[in-house]
């Protein structure tokens, strides 16, 4: 499975880094092993809105050649959503098996288009920001509707990386990751939208 993580000026560091340091343990489980992962923007360097910068590995790569994507949230999402530029790269995942996001990354998404149909979730602060771009918004911590995967706010990153674990490694794996990083929690609030609903 190749994962791209995107990354963009004015994230919110905890949302990509709680989920990549989750996922990053998926090569430790048979039925996850081999799968890589680039961390892409549309620029070499990208700055999170607290000012520190990062860099990122692959510049503006076609999203389509991936299996799934990620997209954390931050400030920078309420302009960036209306950045020409940026949202014509982000369509380019159109045919992405998995579209994943925790807190205001579904307003990505759904500025993209990928969420006309779909009920998702993001941040409780901006559950209204969400609305105009979904069929429903759920008050939730992770909504899964067929494979568009939201997650809530910026602490339910660790939750959606263990979900992510689960689905693709079992429960067993997502047990023993929970272990590995001292996370004695179980998340509440999935939501699993069933096929036709």
């Amino acid at each position: 499975m190749r994962i791209a993580l995107v990354l963009f000026n004015g994230v919110t560091f905890l949302d990509f880094v709680g989920f990549y340091d989750v996922i990053f343990r998926l090569n430790q489980f048979d039925s996850s092993q081999g799968t890589t992962w680039d961390i892409c923007g549309l620029t070499e360097e990208v700055t999170d809105e607290l000012g520190m910068t990062v860099k990122v590995n692959v510049i503006r790569p076609d999203l389509s050649q991936y299996d799934f994507v990620f997209l954390p949230g931050g400030k920078g999402t309420r302009k960036l959503i209306h950045d020409k530029d940026f949202m014509d790269w982000i369509k380019t995942a159109e045919s992405v098996e998995y579209k994943v996001s925790v807190c205001t990354g579904s307003l990505l998404w759904g500025a993209a288009g990928f969420l006309k149909n779909k009920k998702a979730t993001t941040h409780p602060n901006v559950y209204g920001l969400l609305e105009p771009y979904c069929l429903e918004v759920v008050k939730s911590r992770i909504v899964k509707d067929g494979k568009v995967i939201t997650a809530g706010g910026v602490a339910t990153s660790i939750d959606l990386g263990v979900y992510v674990i689960e689905l693709f490694a079992g429960t067993e794996a997502a047990d023993l990751v929970k272990k590995q990083i001292d996370y004695p929690y179980s998340a509440v609030g999935i939501v699993e939208v069933e096929a036709g609903t």
